[in-house]
C-alpha cells in the first residue's frame, strides 16, 4: 500500500467531525453556522470546545479554510483551558480535525504530525470499556449528531447514555442526552414517558445550573397539567439574568407559556429581554415567534393593528439579521402579513414570489405548499385550491414534517367529507406512496 493510502485509510478511521458528517447541503450549513453563532461563546459555556470544533468544520465545507483552521486552533486552546490540562482524551477529535483540513490543504507533514498525536493520545487515554470509544469521543460525537435532524438525535442520546455510564460524574453528558431526547420527541403527539421524565428530572438536580433542562423540565410538567406558572416566572428571571444565548433556555420556556395559553405574558417577557438587549438578533428571533404565535393564533378575538405592526417590525429586522437562512421566517411573515388591514395584498405576493424560487429543497417545498394551502384556505377561503396544495406538499418524496401534516389534513377532510373534491382526495391519498423519512 502506497504511503498516500496509508495516510488515507489513517484519516478515514479517525473520530471527528471530517468522519462523522456525510450528507449535508449547503443550505444545512448555513443553517447550521447560524445556530453556532447564537449559541454564542461565553467562556462559562461547558461546551465552547465542541462548539469551535463544529464551527470550525462548517466554515471548511463551506469554503473557507483559513477561518476552518482559526476555529478548530480556537478548539483546542479552549480545551486545554477548560479542562486546565494541556492534553487528554478531550483533544483527540479536535487533532483528527486538524489532521484532515491539512491534508485537504496538501500539507501533508502537518497532517501527519496530529495523526501522530491522536495515535499518542489514544495509547495514553484508553477507553474504560475495551469495546467502546473514549467516553470524551462518545459525548463530543453525540454533540454534534443531535445538530444534525431526528435520527441523529435518538442515536445521540445512546451515545451521551454510553459516555454517562462510563463517566457518571459528567453531569453535562446526562443533560445534553435529555435536551436530546426531548427535541427528538418536540414534534410527537403524546406526551414522553414516564421513564424519561425522570430522566430529566434526575438531570435538572444533578446539573441545577442548566437551565436549559430546568425549561424542558417545566415544559413537560406543564403539558402534563401540572400548575408551573409561578416556577415559570421565577425561571424567566433567572434566565435574564444569564449572557444572552440559545443554550439560555428561553425557547423551551416561551413554547411552555404557550401551551399555557400565557402569550402576552410571553410577549412581556421577551420584550424586557430586548430592552436589556435591544441589539441581540436571537432576542429578536424570540420575540417575532411569540408575537406571530399571538396573530395567527384561530380564536375569535382580533388581534389589535398594533400588535400585528410589531409583529410585522420584528420579522423584517429578523429577515435582515439572517439573510442566508430566513425562509421560514419570509412564510411566517406572509402569515402576518395576511392579518394586516393594510397587508393582504402584500402577503399575497410575498407567496406568489416564494412559490417563484427555484432554490428551495425538498424539506422548504413541503414546508412552503403547506403554508400557502393553509393561507388560501383561511385567507382566501379557497378551499378547493388548498387542497391542490396540500396534495402538493403530501407527494413530494422523503416526506418529513410538513409533508406528513399535509397527508393529516386531506384525511381529516376527507373523513368529514364537506369538500367537493373528496373524490379526488380520497383518489389522492389511495394512490399516495407510504414514503416518509423519519
Amino acid at each position: 500500500m502506497s504511503s498516500s493510502s496509508q495516510t488515507l485509510s489513517k484519516l478515514e478511521a479517525l473520530e471527528c467531525h471530517f468522519t462523522w458528517v456525510k450528507e449535508t447541503t449547503r443550505s444545512h450549513l448555513l443553517h447550521k453556522r447560524v445556530q453556532l453563532e447564537d449559541i454564542g461563546t461565553d467562556e462559562g459555556n461547558f461546551w465552547l470546545g465542541s462548539i469551535y470544533n463544529l464551527w470550525g468544520f462548517v466554515l471548511y465545507e463551506l469554503g473557507s479554510s483559513k477561518e476552518a483552521h482559526q476555529y478548530f486552533r480556537k478548539a483546542t486552546e479552549t480545551l486545554q483551558r477548560l479542562r486546565k490540562e494541556g492534553e487528554g482524551p478531550w483533544l483527540m477529535v479536535n487533532y483528527g480535525n486538524l489532521a484532515w483540513l491539512h491534508h485537504h490543504l496538501g500539507e501533508e507533514a502537518e497532517s501527519q504530525d496530529y495523526l501522530s498525536k491522536v495515535e499518542a493520545l489514544k495509547s495514553k487515554f484508553s477507553s474504560p470499556s475495551q469495546d467502546e470509544l473514549h467516553p470524551e469521543i462518545y459525548a463530543e460525537k453525540a454533540w454534534t449528531l443531535m445538530k444534525f435532524g431526528k435520527k441523529n438525535k435518538l442515536l445521540a442520546a445512546d451515545y451521551f447514555q454510553r459516555s454517562f455510564k462510563m463517566q457518571p460524574d459528567m453531569v453535562q453528558w446526562q443533560s445534553s442526552r435529555v435536551i436530546a431526547l426531548a427535541s427528538a420527541a418536540k414534534h410527537w403527539d403524546t406526551n414522553l414517558s414516564d421513564d424519561l421524565m425522570q430522566e430529566i428530572r434526575t438531570a435538572r438536580e444533578q446539573d441545577p445550573e442548566n437551565l436549559y433542562v430546568a425549561a424542558v423540565e417545566l415544559k413537560e410538567r406543564g403539558r402534563k397539567g401540572e400548575s408551573v406558572k409561578d416556577e415559570a416566572e421565577t425561571l424567566g428571571q433567572k434566565i435574564l439574568l444569564q449572557p444572552v444565548s440559545s443554550y439560555s433556555g428561553l425557547k423551551p420556556l416561551l413554547r411552555l407559556h404557550r401551551e399555557l395559553g400565557l402569550l402576552d405574558e410571553a410577549i412581556v417577557l421577551t420584550e424586557e429581554f430586548l430592552e436589556r438587549h435591544p441589539d441581540e438578533r436571537y432576542l429578536k428571533r424570540c420575540a417575532a415567534l411569540c408575537y406571530k404565535w399571538k396573530v395567527l393564533r384561530f380564536t375569535a378575538d382580533r388581534v389589535d393593528q398594533s400588535t400585528i405592526e410589531r409583529a410585522i417590525k420584528l420579522h423584517e429586522d429578523v429577515i435582515d439579521l439572517y439573510p442566508d437562512t430566513s425562509f421560514v421566517k419570509k412564510v411566517d411573515l406572509a402569515h402576518v402579513q395576511a392579518k394586516s388591514s393594510h397587508g393582504r395584498t402584500i402577503a399575497y405576493q410575498m407567496f406568489q414570489d416564494l412559490l417563484a424560487r427555484r432554490d428551495l429543497d425538498s424539506g422548504d417545498k413541503q414546508l412552503l405548499y403547506y403554508n400557502y394551502a393553509r393561507y388560501l384556505n383561511f385567507e382566501r377561503h379557497d378551499s378547493n385550491q388548498a387542497v391542490q396544495y396540500y396534495m402538493k406538499s403530501a407527494e413530494i418524496p422523503n416526506r418529513i414534517f410538513y409533508g406528513k401534516l399535509s397527508v393529516k389534513v386531506l384525511q381529516k377532510m376527507y373523513e368529514k367529507g364537506r369538500s367537493r373534491m373528496c373524490p379526488e382526495i380520497r383518489e389522492f391519498l389511495e394512490n399516495l406512496s407510504d414514503d416518509d423519512s423519519e
